[in-house]
């Protein structure tokens, strides 16, 4: 991946709204002490909070750690790939808003989540529509005044999801469409959790 590949701007106040009615169905997937991973400005951490979960979101954006905070949730500044606070005892890992995309590498991030888990946890992924094609490129984050980060990032389209997840040592076990958003359940099966 080169720095002149394509570049997917993405921008936090977009993210910056009320959860609304599909967004709840998803959030009954989240089951026990939930991570979620690239939570931005926490309105999904926020919401599980609301409904009795443990829930933690990480970000790398100070600004969307501070919102997270503000909306009564907790949230630290931490990238996935270090240490987290209680590895080895989330039940789920949360990845809204195409944050299977997070660090370029979908199998890494996957299996990295798999060290996070419980062995019995579970992912709860959104991803692209049907038809949309993987990629690996760069991701823009904006947020504040014009502040923006540049990170690598990943496309992962729904039809391109059991490859990936069987290389990180996963298997969808739901699948789900609401209002035009696609989720996936993804899980160790018991062969692969011995």
């Amino acid at each position: 991946m080169s720095i002149d590949s394509p570049v997917t701007r993405l921008r936090l106040d977009e993210w910056d709204r009320p959860v609304d009615d599909h967004e709840c169905t998803v959030l009954a997937l989240c089951v026990g002490p939930t991570l979620d991973v690239g939570c931005g400005p926490g309105r999904l951490t926020a919401a599980l909070a609301e409904r009795g979960h443990v829930a933690l979101g990480i970000d790398v954006v100070d600004t969307a750690v501070g919102q997270t905070r503000q909306r009564g949730a907790s949230a630290l500044r931490r990238n996935v790939f270090d240490e987290v606070p209680g590895e080895g005892r989330w039940q789920t890992a949360l990845l809204a808003d195409g944050n299977v995309g997070i660090g370029g590498d979908p199998v890494a991030l996957l299996r990295r989540l798999r060290e996070v888990l419980d062995p019995r946890g579970r992912v709860v992924v959104e991803l692209a529509p049907p038809g949309t094609e993987c990629s690996d490129d760069w991701a823009r984050l904006e947020y504040g005044d014009g502040r923006a980060r540049v990170l690598p990032w990943s496309v992962v389209g729904v039809d391109d999801i059991e490859p990936i997840a069987e290389r990180a040592g996963l298997s969808v076990v739901d699948r789900l469409e609401a209002a035009h958003r696609w989720w996936v359940v993804l899980e160790e099966t018991e062969e692969q959790a011995s």
